[in-house]
């Protein structure tokens, strides 16, 4: 039996991101931004000593990552042919860089999976697990990661 909880880091919280995709052919390759949302699908088979999957008291450093990563940040790819202009503006104070592999709603929710289920394995001993998830640009643009087993 698998029991599952979920955890959402809705849009009003302003994890405000600006970021760009360098290849693609359409306006994506401009700098834009979002207030990112982003929803994690927590699994276990086995519920702790609270009956719980998680606890999300214990997802503060989850939380943190997010806002380091993504709250008012430039959001690049580390092989965006433009980066020396970026570091330039970051040198002179004029934003915060986030560099990431891979860039975009589909990437950005594979970098929160792989951090938050690297944070609930460390917190439950491996016993919960980070099944999925997802990042919304706004209400009708979303991408999921899935962990496949």
């Amino acid at each position: 039996m698998a029991y599952y909880s979920t955890k959402t880091y809705g849009h009003n919280i302003g994890l405000s991101a600006c970021f760009r995709q360098p290849n693609a052919h359409s306006h994506c390759k401009f700098l834009h931004g979002y207030a990112l949302q982003f929803k994690f699908v927590f699994g276990c088979d086995e519920l702790d000593d609270k009956n719980w999957v998680v606890d999300f008291g214990g997802l503060k450093p989850l939380k943190q990552w997010l806002e380091d990563k993504f709250d008012h940040k430039v959001v690049l790819d580390l092989e965006d042919p433009m980066m020396q202009y970026f570091d330039n503006l970051q040198a002179a104070g004029l934003c915060e860089i986030t560099a990431l592999n891979g860039v975009g709603v589909e990437r950005f929710a594979y970098h929160a999976w792989r951090f938050a289920d690297q944070l609930v394995r460390r917190m439950t001993d491996d016993r919960c697990y980070c099944l999925s998830a997802e990042c919304a640009e706004h209400g009708a643009n979303s991408a999921i990661y899935k962990q496949e087993n």
